[in-house]
């Protein structure tokens, strides 16, 4: 895997950061769906939750410290979103490990150690997820940067969030005493808790939220591992050894044998291996963190983390309110406006408005669980999807058509395809477009326009220095985006 280059000080400790991108956030539907989760949305800044974590973890160097190109593990359906906001930052990946089914988080971490040992190096795992939120970076950098130095030694660290109040949706780490110590021993992991539990463990102290972010060298994970799930390592291990590598792109796609990887049990790095490393022969510490961490599980988590007017409300877009307060709102394309209403949270996107008492944000799951109960879209996709060569927005459709707004960027082109059920005709609104249609290639400018017969092989691509759009009229008997058999494409997805 690529190394970044020496920076000329005296570093002892290389570190590997993994960002562990998997999930789908069915909390904070209907923004965060199955193909676009919420670990790619921009909740509370500029930069998406996956963004942040890519760069709080770059940011972990210091004259002991040397810091290699993250890797990432994510689902197959992810990788091109990955792919493209590390574009947006400008950010080399030493590797995108792409899981062909989930299997928690104890798999993926297993692919990390393995990719990191390949080269026969052995550094430091810094393990974070993709969906979490940091206020406050400098008092997150100090103590990662403690955990990195303690788990040189061989131990695994433990970051445990400070509690402010008797959280009952976390998962809890016990210390032994109370030391104050940067590193005390973790004396147990406790489930999570009842509310009247949860007030006794703020009372008594010694007891911090799990962050799900670890700190271990590569060689004590997969020891580990060996140790307490020994089938785990096995059956990874067989699937790592089937691995592709595609290295074609500027992202260098890593993808396990998609038959070994299925027979990997689907286990959590909590339950695998850290529950049982306190008080065996696998040394467990813990480091605090106070940094204004958040996981943004639910709605009403993001609204404690945005910026409040007087009244208590978070808004985000177009947004007019009167005499409401403690409201979240997220207006994503039409005026949202609220009248006399308190504690609510209405999210609004293209095709879907969820409006909910914030108290119960936990329970958005049970609306995503009907929608996949009903096959709708609606649980999986947004209006406007987005695809490794731009994006399409279905603006509207009815009874044998459906109309799309099409981006492709410059330089790029979907592949070389046909529909079994439809024809297609495009016209061309802005930018240049290349236009394979049978044996002939056209090329179209604005105000122009071509047909694609039913059954004809065609491909679109963008040839100019600035995005191409167009507007796509499909007509047929069936118009679903599984109507496509790909012969050539520049993103390893033609058919089988």
């Amino acid at each position: 895997m690529p190394r970044p280059q020496n920076s000329g000080h005296s570093l002892t400790n290389l570190i590997q950061p993994v960002i562990l991108c998997g999930g789908a956030g069915t909390r904070l539907w209907p923004l965060s769906r199955a193909g676009f989760p919420k670990q790619f949305l921009s909740l509370t800044g500029k930069e998406s939750l996956f963004q942040q974590a890519v760069r709080r973890s770059i940011g972990l160097g210091a004259d002991d410290i040397q810091v290699a190109r993250p890797f990432i593990v994510t689902g197959e359906e992810h990788r091109f979103l990955a792919a493209e906001q590390l574009r947006e930052m400008g950010i080399e990946l030493g590797a995108a490990l792409l899981e062909p089914v989930g299997r928690n988080t104890a798999p993926a971490l297993t692919l990390a150690a393995l990719a990191a040992q390949a080269d026969g190096q052995d550094p430091v795992l810094v393990v974070t997820p993709a969906d979490q939120t940091v206020a406050n970076t400098t008092a997150f950098t100090q103590p990662m940067q403690l955990a990195i130095r303690e788990a040189a030694s061989g131990s695994i660290v433990i970051l445990g969030i400070i509690p402010d109040r008797p959280e009952t949706g976390y998962g809890y780490i016990q210390v032994e005493g109370n030391d104050g110590q940067p590193a005390t021993v973790v004396q147990r992991f406790v489930e999570k808790p009842t509310a009247t539990t949860a007030q006794q463990y703020l009372d008594d102290g010694g007891y911090y939220w799990n962050a799900g972010i670890f700190v271990l060298k590569a060689s004590v994970w997969l020891q580990a591992l060996q140790t307490f799930r020994p089938d785990i390592l096995e059956s990874t291990t067989q699937a790592w050894g089937q691995r592709i590598t595609d290295s074609n792109l500027a992202v260098p796609f890593v993808r396990p044998g998609k038959n070994e990887f299925a027979t990997v049990p689907s286990e959590s790095i909590d339950y695998a291996v850290m529950e049982h490393c306190p008080g065996s022969t696998f040394p467990i510490h813990m480091v605090p963190l106070d940094a204004g961490w958040s996981d943004l599980g639910a709605w009403d988590a993001v609204w404690s983390v945005l910026p409040k007017n007087e009244q208590g409300n978070a808004h985000m877009g177009d947004v007019l309110t009167t005499d409401s307060r403690n409201t979240l709102v997220y207006a994503s394309n039409r005026l949202v406006s609220l009248v006399g209403v308190e504690n609510l949270v209405v999210v609004e996107t293209s095709d879907a408005v969820l409006v909910a008492d914030k108290t119960r944000s936990q329970d958005v799951k049970h609306i995503v669980t009907q929608l996949q109960a009903a096959q709708r879209e609606e649980h999986s996709l947004h209006r406007k999807v987005h695809r490794p060569w731009g994006w399409y927005d279905s603006v509207d459709e009815g009874d044998r058509f459906k109309v799309k707004r099409i981006q492709v960027k410059p330089g790029a082109s979907l592949s070389l395809q046909k529909h079994h059920h439809r024809a297609e005709h495009w016209v061309i609104v802005k930018g240049t477009a290349e236009i394979t249609c049978g044996d002939k290639k056209l090329l179209l400018t604005e105000n122009q326009s071509t047909y694609i017969p039913l059954g004809e092989v065609h491909c679109l691509a963008n040839p100019g220095a600035i995005p191409l759009e167009i507007i796509e009229v499909q007509s047929g008997s069936y118009l679903g985006e599984d109507d496509i058999v790909r012969f050539e494409d520049h993103y390893g997805r033609t058919n089988p």
